[in-house]
């Protein structure tokens, strides 16, 4: 790796702004990869032509290092396209119709089966997206409200349970012997997350919309989801009217528990490795093995009853897979982006360098960390690399005595400042996963989101200045949850008088 300089900040930028500008995520992904790669390649004073074959590399490099994500997506895919073409969809869509007969309802449904998969954030999205999915549909909820709620209770969920992969991968990164007790210290410290679930119950309980959410919500309300699926396209021609609901929940129902057994099993847990460390050994592996025996599970339920035959099955998961490339296409170019950023011109080094040179006073350490873990986090997409960067620093800088009593409110100011940015930034892969479980335009879900999950942060960043004096998390979570309720009030009293007029 090369350090850059300042310079190592512009290929996440001109990416970020070239996608919000255009609404063109391909190429946009790819100048910013393109771009990095030119700066390594001028400052390694290796010939120009270096530029191409770097690229792939460097491409090939993170296919490889994220084959089991690649494979557990094309099998969870090939599972949504069996349970569509069943008629289970369909089947669960009438059945949700009649039992969330209201919005508020569903919307609450969409926010407590966030909560309930905290597992994993990825498995979190594309499941939940594929269950209420036609719920929304039928009751002309916009996809980008969908998105928003499965993308709010993913993350922000998942950094704060214990038992799931994200607690293990920060515990793995604190230093001291006990991390995983000093993770779950830093659950009250994570305003973020505590706060965004706050919102996402405020807003399926008033029904709350602003910004470009509003206008989506508006427009599906007149139109429909354009895109979706009726009854006929979503039964096969040769078994009309055969779907029932358990042709949706018995499969997904085998992937979810199967994908627990399978992180279980693949992280050494019948071998006596502790569970909540063998979910985080290898999550993706063991999500794998779920998605398979959902596979299998919908073959035992469909070709006995004869809802689709042996040849159509197959076709439907070829159908699925291919559906999984373009989505697929822009997790490739992120991760891309973010090896270059990375591994290459040291884009991280550089932004935690410049925490570490700030000499700011201590009490302000954890608003600073949280403002510098967002902007890491919305450059690079990733939340996991952010605090992978920050936490060793945070570590060090808090290792005095006199900064010893801000280490864990500092920790958590940085799990939820990377939290914030990942939940942002259009290059996070659970941004586009969120995206794709909703089956939402993936541009559209960044811009709906970015003003409910920034209104958040804001009031995140006067908690954390707040905690930084008093070292009380209470105090700035109560404050902060004032201070967000009462913005909403008036932020639903404003739209409601725009409404009248």
């Amino acid at each position: 790796m090369i350090e850059t300089g300042w310079v190592s900040i512009l290929p996440p930028l001109i990416a970020i702004v070239l996608a919000l500008l255009t609404k063109e995520v391909y190429s946009s992904l790819f100048a910013g990869v393109v771009t990095g790669m030119v700066i390594y390649v001028v400052s390694a004073q290796e010939p120009f032509m270096a530029v191409f074959s770097r690229i792939f590399d460097m491409m090939a490099q993170k296919i490889a290092e994220n084959s089991y994500m690649i494979i557990f997506l094309a099998l969870l895919w090939a599972v949504i396209s069996l349970v569509g073409k069943s008629g289970g969809t369909s089947a669960y869509g009438r059945w949700a119709g009649k039992k969330l007969k209201s919005k508020r309802t569903t919307l609450l449904t969409t926010a407590l089966l966030g909560v309930l998969i905290f597992i994993d954030d990825g498995f979190n999205c594309l499941t939940i997206g594929t269950v209420m999915r036609p719920v929304y549909d039928r009751q002309r909820i916009s996809r980008e409200k969908l998105a928003y709620i499965i993308d709010a209770t993913a993350a922000p969920i998942c950094i704060i349970a214990p038992v799931s992969s994200w607690a293990v991968a920060v515990a793995s990164e604190v230093s001291d012997k006990d991390g995983f007790n000093t993770f779950l210290s830093t659950i009250p410290y994570n305003l973020y997350a505590l706060l965004t679930i706050l919102m996402v119950v405020f807003i399926c309980v008033t029904g709350l919309d602003f910004g470009k959410m509003r206008k989506a919500e508006e427009k599906a309300l007149a139109e429909g989801n354009g895109d979706a699926m009726t009854e006929e396209e979503d039964a096969p021609e040769e078994g009309k009217g055969k779907g029932r609901v358990i042709d949706l929940v018995l499969p997904i129902l085998v992937l979810i528990v199967c994908a627990i057994l399978g992180m279980a099993y693949v992280g050494g847990f019948f071998e006596g490795v502790p569970f909540s460390e063998a979910i985080g050994a290898n999550p993706t592996a063991g999500l794998s093995l779920g998605a398979f025996a959902g596979l299998i599970a919908a073959f035992l339920l469909y070709i006995p009853r004869k809802i689709m035959k042996p040849k159509a099955f197959v076709g439907n998961i070829v159908s699925g897979v291919g559906s999984i490339v373009p989505p697929m296409l822009i997790l490739i170019l992120s991760w891309t982006l973010g090896g270059v950023c990375r591994e290459l011109i040291g884009t991280g080094e550089f932004i935690s360098g410049f925490i570490a040179s700030s000499h700011v006073p201590l009490q302000l350490l954890p608003f600073v960390v949280f403002v510098i873990a967002a902007l890491m986090s919305f450059s690079m997409g990733t939340s996991w690399g952010t605090f992978g960067l920050l936490i060793p620093i945070v570590t060090m800088i808090c290792s005095s005595a006199a900064g010893g009593e801000l280490l864990v409110p500092t920790l958590g100011a940085t799990l939820a400042g990377s939290v914030y940015g990942d939940h942002c930034s259009p290059i996070s892969d659970t941004t586009v996963l969120a995206s794709t479980g909703a089956q939402c335009q993936h541009i559209r879900h960044v811009e709906t989101q970015i003003p409910y999950a920034t209104l958040t942060a804001i009031v995140c960043a006067i908690g954390y200045l707040i905690i930084g004096f008093t070292n009380m998390p209470w105090i700035g979570l109560g404050v902060g949850a004032v201070l967000l309720i009462g913005a909403m009030l008036l932020l639903r009293k404003v739209t409601k008088s725009k409404a009248k007029s």
